[in-house]
């Protein structure tokens, strides 16, 4: 599938996430991420320290709360479960959820610890101290028995998919992830894990980790300077731990996913990183929720980098929302269309890398004045005899040297944008020749295709494209359907 291919699944996915009546079940450790916004314009007199003069105060959902903040703005309906202290930071960070509709039913409240909440000072965009509250040792009996009363309730309400959301706080011991996961393989609900620490055999058996590049280094014990070390590392802990996948966020380099097949890398998204607080909680709500809905775990966390994208271009902990995602691709997917029209120099990079990957290369040229189905239908049958399509058109001073000075009607810049606008054109290129046989010869298809209105051997290139073992299509044309046709309409 190409990228434009992936992006309009991307899209059309997202597009269909509140239809779908999909639930998931999140738990971990809750926290409340309170943020004190100022100036800073002078030195306090009582100490060498800033004085922060408070313009803004706002609390958000933290921690495993902001994973299931994420779901429900994507428009996944979500239960909780954690445990938040009988104080006004727990009344906080409920008020929050239940304002969200996150279902927080399963949210034991214990008086014998505090809600964990983490104030954060901040002069602009800048964070200048960071104060926190929590109460991470282990969990007393008591706790443990009735978060287990409540976790076997929320699980008993057969959610689609669970998320662990572990910050090692306390709450999610060995004993409780591996009851949930057992659980969840039995019942065959997909269980994805945000780990912490360096001991990850409480995870095994789980559908897949998110560790960031650090944490993943810590837990392999190799440097987290040494990617391809660390790669083969995580290869070998996801086959230890029985993992259907693992995916390592790597902040500025983006994505690696490591499956029981190979590595795929996805570049990072974001333009301007202003905040990365909670850019891991985006990802695995927005994996989830495209594992939910039939992506691919690479189709999937291909969507999660882009929703990773927008949030570290905030301040604060803050949720993906839908609306923005939605934006997010349909410009993204415009900007895909802009870059499939190459110079010659570019695409023979792309399709340098297309080898590498071993993809059949196609290759079919014309004037494309006036599009029209029949050009559509044969560009899809075109695409089908390889996996990537390149275009050559012919520029104006090309189409007024075969067919007269009144064509084209559409110049050239139009023509090729409209046509990188196809899902079937992987690239568009212009060329000055009467022929296209120097890109034939620059490019070395696999494959040369033409209308079936041409003979085998009147396609030019075509006795090139076999001489390195390639060959030659004709493609069946939609009678009635021709740019002559359609200018003696108009001029009638």
């Amino acid at each position: 599938m190409n990228a434009l291919s992936d992006h309009h699944l991307l899209l059309d996915t997202v597009e269909h996430f509140y239809s779908s009546g999909k639930k998931a079940l999140v738990i971990g450790d809750l926290m409340l991420d309170r943020y004190i916004m100022g100036d800073v314009q002078r030195i306090s007199p009582e100490a060498p320290v800033p004085v922060v003069l408070q313009r803004r105060y706002q609390e958000n959902a933290g921690g495993a709360a902001n994973v299931a903040s994420n779901l429900v703005q994507l428009g996944i309906h979500c239960d909780i479960c954690g445990c938040i202290g009988v104080d006004n930071e727990g009344d906080s960070l409920l008020t929050i959820l239940q304002g969200l509709g996150i279902h927080t039913e399963y949210v034991y409240r214990s008086a014998d610890r505090p809600t964990i909440s983490k104030t954060r000072i901040m002069s602009g965009n800048q964070q200048i101290v960071r104060v926190d509250l929590e109460d991470s040792q282990a969990f007393n009996t008591d706790e443990q028995s009735e978060l287990q009363g409540l976790l076997m309730q929320a699980l008993g309400q057969h959610p689609d998919i669970v998320i662990l959301s572990d910050y090692a706080k306390g709450l999610l011991s060995p004993e409780l992830c591996q009851y949930v996961i057992q659980h969840c393989r039995q019942h065959k609900i997909p269980i994805l894990v945000d780990p912490k620490g360096k001991d990850y055999q409480k995870y095994q058996g789980a559908t897949a980790l998110t560790p960031n590049k650090k944490e993943a280094a810590e837990a392999c014990a190799v440097s987290i300077n040494d990617n391809q070390t660390l790669m083969q590392a995580a290869s070998n802990l996801r086959q230890s731990l029985q993992l259907d996948f693992l995916a390592v966020t790597r902040g500025e380099e983006g994505i690696s996913l490591l499956s029981q097949d190979q590595i795929h890398h996805i570049s990072a998204t974001a333009k301007q990183v202003f905040d990365v607080s909670g850019a891991g909680d985006t990802v695995i709500a927005t994996l989830a929720a495209g594992l939910l809905h039939q992506l691919k775990p690479l189709q999937a966390l291909q969507l999660a980098n882009v929703a990773a994208g927008v949030v570290v271009g905030k301040v604060g902990t803050v949720p993906i929302k839908r609306e923005e995602l939605i934006l997010t691709l349909a410009n993204k997917e415009s900007n895909q269309q802009t870059d499939k029209i190459c110079t010659l120099a570019q695409l023979k990079e792309k399709v340098a890398t297309w080898r590498q990957q071993k993809l059949k290369i196609v290759f079919t040229n014309g004037c494309f004045d006036l599009l029209h189905a029949g050009h559509v239908t044969y560009l899809e049958a075109a695409r089908k005899t390889g996996d990537k399509l390149i275009l050559g058109l012919n520029t104006d001073q090309s189409v007024q040297a075969l067919k007269g000075p009144t064509r084209p009607v559409i110049n050239e810049h139009d023509r090729a944008r409209v046509l990188a606008a196809l899902e079937s054109v992987d690239a568009v290129v212009l060329f000055d020749e009467d022929t296209p046989l120097n890109l034939v010869n620059t490019l070395r298809p696999d494959v040369i295709v033409k209308g079936d209105d041409y003979r085998e051997d009147q396609v030019v290139g075509g006795e090139q494209v076999k001489s390195w073992g390639g060959e030659v299509k004709l493609i069946p044309l939609v009678q009635g359907r021709s740019t002559s046709n359609i200018l003696e309409k108009i001029n009638r």
